[in-house]
């Protein structure tokens, strides 16, 4: 699931008990923070035990499921066990079902609340004797002010200390520890009132992450954005000659983009400084050695996702393209894997593709800049010759560095983003990919 990844959601289970399972067929479908994975079965077998429910988080290293080799076998028959990070087999001794069980039955305790607790806090709660009201009314540290082990654990030591205040217009937003964040904030949101005609939309999983992590990236970052405009006449007018014998001999088109990162990774090289993270203190510059440029790819759901090209300095323009397909292609089909989204240094967005010619666009923690490239337009310009200036069409697009202005000064983003253009302007027509 990646270092990072400490637990997921269970959104469906694709086989149901008793149901028959092939090595490497679908057991369920998950999600962490930002992408969905199916997750396929270690053994051949009969699924004995569904241990969690649909909508239950799991920690990464649980027993989510129970699968017995022999389709006969009862529960008790020592079943295999299937965890979600799927590389290990392990055998049962005794049956592990009663205590399991026993945490999954207990979120039946608190069935009428509206929030969601994970079967190991309701069990806690539960042995406690935690009551409802009180549950929700302890202050999670959380995503999404989730309550997890840490904060049950500390009510049930101190209950007076670990109530939160129920005023609606009143929330938190919590810094992740490797943002540089100074930790809990209040944020006092206006009162909204409902008028004649008004739908209320429930925001699905996946914008209510976005909307936190931009909320928090705002208040980690003071943000500063440059902007340039680029000529970039040899860059369209090379694709434009190379684009069908490529797609003839490689199977697959060649887009803008991988132009894009392609210029962005020399000039990182360049100025290695743009390629860095503030520590938690918010004290310390870690200087990243890879290069690894997070693309933002759009979701079916219109949502946005970033999966990352690991090494992109390390890679040949054919190299990053084909990366560039495989990973939009399958961000487009919901087929990333958790790693496939970690790791990324910087990120490039391409406003372009909606029509816009430039955009102010917002970190993503814990990098240090992203870069938003505009949609490519002809533009009347003065062209200087031998023999004097002459007015011509050129194609134009704006670049636009967002940076973090704790640690990136106007100096090194003005001239890190004058060196993508250059390397865009500078395309050397020529060129055989």
């Amino acid at each position: 699931m990646g270092e990072s990844v400490a637990e997921a959601t269970i959104i469906k289970w694709t086989k149901n008990e008793g149901d028959k399972i092939k090595i490497d067929e679908t057991v369920l479908e998950i999600a962490t923070d930002k992408v969905d994975s199916e997750i396929p079965s270690p053994f051949e077998g009969t699924l004995v035990k569904r241990l969690f429910k649909e909508g239950d988080v799991v920690q990464v290293g649980a027993v989510i499921a129970q699968i017995s080799s022999d389709a006969g076998a009862a529960v008790s028959d020592a079943p295999k066990t299937v965890t979600p990070e799927v590389k290990k087999e392990t055998t049962t001794a005794q049956p592990t079902v009663s205590s399991t069980s026993t945490a999954a039955s207990s979120s039946n305790d608190y069935s009428q609340s509206n929030k969601f607790y994970s079967p190991l806090v309701k069990s806690i709660a539960k042995e406690e004797g935690v009551s409802l009201s009180d549950l929700e009314n302890i202050k999670g540290t959380g995503q999404e002010g989730r309550v997890t082990k840490a904060d049950i654990l500390a009510y049930v030591a101190n209950p007076n200390k670990q109530k939160t205040s129920t005023t609606t217009t009143t929330s938190t937003t919590t810094a992740p520890a490797n943002t540089g964040g100074s930790g809990t904030i209040t944020i006092n949101r206006p009162a909204v009132s409902l008028m004649a005609g008004d739908e209320i939309i429930e925001m699905d999983r996946m914008r209510k992450i976005i909307a936190d992590n931009m909320v928090m990236s705002k208040h980690v970052s003071p943000h500063v954005t440059s902007y340039v405009e680029a000529d970039v006449t040899a860059m369209v007018q090379w694709r434009e000659k190379v684009k069908k014998e490529f797609e003839k001999k490689e199977g697959e088109k060649i887009t803008f983009t991988p132009l894009f990162i392609e210029a962005v990774a020399k000039a990182i090289k360049d100025f290695p400084m743009i390629n860095v993270s503030v520590d938690q203190t918010g004290s310390k510059i870690i200087k990243r050695k890879s290069i690894n440029i997070g693309m933002a790819a759009a979701l079916p759901s219109g949502n946005l996702i970033v999966p990352v090209i690991r090494n992109a300095d390390e890679k040949n323009l054919l190299g990053i393209t084909k990366s560039v397909n495989d990973l939009a292609a399958r961000a487009r089909a919901n087929k990333l894997q958790p790693d496939e989204i970690q790791g990324g240094t910087f990120t490039v967005t391409n406003v372009g593709n909606f029509g816009n010619v430039m955009g102010t666009p917002i970190i993503l923690q814990p990098q240090v800049a992203i870069l938003a490239v505009g949609t490519i337009k002809k533009k009347p310009a003065v062209i200087e010759t031998p023999q004097g200036d002459v007015i011509g069409i050129r194609h134009f697009m704006f670049l636009s560095l967002s940076y973090d202005h704790r640690v990136v000064d106007g100096s090194l983003g003005g001239t890190f983003l004058r060196k993508v253009a250059d390397y865009l302007e500078q395309w050397d027509s020529n060129r055989i990919i």
